[in-house]
């Protein structure tokens, strides 16, 4: 178990097993979820989105934004969450 020590300025040095584990590097950026019963979750956010191309496959075509935003408008509309534009 690898153990933190607050310092009075509030900061904490992550141990290097830790680091090492979530792959953190100076830099980047962990969001903490949560507080419940003394228990909090790290996310690092040092991830791009980039990286998740082509996780889903090859896909036959494109899809353009306006295809998207259509699609998105009818489900809303399904939904009966019709959004008018200001």
């Amino acid at each position: 178990m690898a153990i933190a020590t607050m310092t009075s300025k509030g900061q904490l040095t992550v141990p290097v097993e830790v680091r090492t584990k979530l792959g953190l590097n100076p830099g980047d950026q962990v969001e903490f979820l949560g507080a419940d019963h003394g228990q909090v979750t790290l996310l690092v956010r040092n991830q791009s989105i980039r990286r998740l191309q082509g996780f889903l496959g090859k896909f036959d075509r494109t899809v353009s934004i306006e295809e998207i935003n259509e699609s998105i408008a009818e489900r809303a509309a399904k939904a009966g969450r019709v959004e008018t534009d200001s």
